[in-house]
């Protein structure tokens, strides 16, 4: 196996490997009762650090200096804990991000 793939565990006694499928074999049908389990995803374009005097001087339009450069992999956290590095996209004029490095050892919290 490489170690890109992922392997299921048993989801339970009642866990319905689904119509077709082999009895060793999982399909997406498996993880139907996490799909409604809610996440948080957030992506860090970096971070600045500001006295609350200078905080309270920010305004519209106002522009904040980051730790990080143009260009450089910002940080994707899910409930808090970081588990990859992307980019910024524009997809039909609308921002996104793509992952383009998974992080095996998340244990970097936000």
């Amino acid at each position: 196996m490489s170690e890109n793939e992922l392997e299921l565990d048993e989801l339970g006694p009642d866990a319905d490997a689904g119509p077709g499928a082999d009895e060793g074999e999982k399909t997406a049908t498996d993880l139907a009762p996490i799909f409604d389990v809610p996440v948080s995803i957030s992506a860090v374009l970096g971070r600045a650090t500001l006295s609350v005097s200078q905080l309270l001087q920010l305004n519209s339009g106002s522009v904040l200096d980051l730790d990080r450069r143009v260009g450089e992999a910002i940080d994707i956290y899910v409930n808090n804990r970081l588990v990859a590095r992307g980019e910024v996209v524009i997809v039909d004029e609308r921002l996104g991000v793509t992952m383009t490095e998974i992080i095996k050892d998340g244990d970097t919290q936000v």
